[in-house]
């Protein structure tokens, strides 16, 4: 199975790279008016975007886990879920995003796409095996009409 690792533990992986990047690398400050302002915008986006989706599992009665996506015993395609398969994934994206323009260094966009990719690879992939296995044509009708990210 290649769900092992929690996404909190990756998404803090992730984050602490930014810092290292931010903090190490000399070049590739850059910084715009209304930098953090839309790095706040951003968080609580990203808040907003988490509080929501676990509101709606809990509402559903449905497992939060994402390591054991086979517990699930609802398929979820009504509100934020309608725009994005994996709201809380985009979430802690939004906020990283959000880190890394508190940071100001340009290279942790790459630090970005490199957790969008191993949550692809690594996470979703192997859930959507799963749920696809659980819910069969409605969870392929699913795919077909949502989008992944947003």
């Amino acid at each position: 199975m290649e769900l092992k690792l929690p996404p909190i533990l990756v998404f803090i992986f992730f984050a602490i790279m930014m810092y290292l990047v931010g903090r190490f690398l000399p070049f590739g400050f850059f910084d715009f008016f209304g930098r953090f302002l839309l790095a706040k915008i951003l968080s609580v986006l990203a808040v907003l975007v988490a509080l929501a989706s676990l509101v709606q599992f809990y509402r559903l009665k449905t497992t939060v886990d994402p390591r054991n996506p086979q517990k699930t015993i609802r398929l979820v395609t009504t509100g934020l879920y309608k725009y994005s398969r994996n709201p809380m994934y985009l979430a802690m994206l939004l906020l990283m995003l959000a880190f890394g323009l508190q940071i100001g260094n340009a290279f942790n966009t790459l630090v970005a796409a490199g957790f969008v990719s191993y949550m692809n690879r690594f996470q979703i992939i192997p859930e959507e095996k799963i749920l696809h296995q659980k819910f069969g044509k409605d969870y392929k009708i699913y795919l077909s009409q949502t989008r992944r990210w947003f």
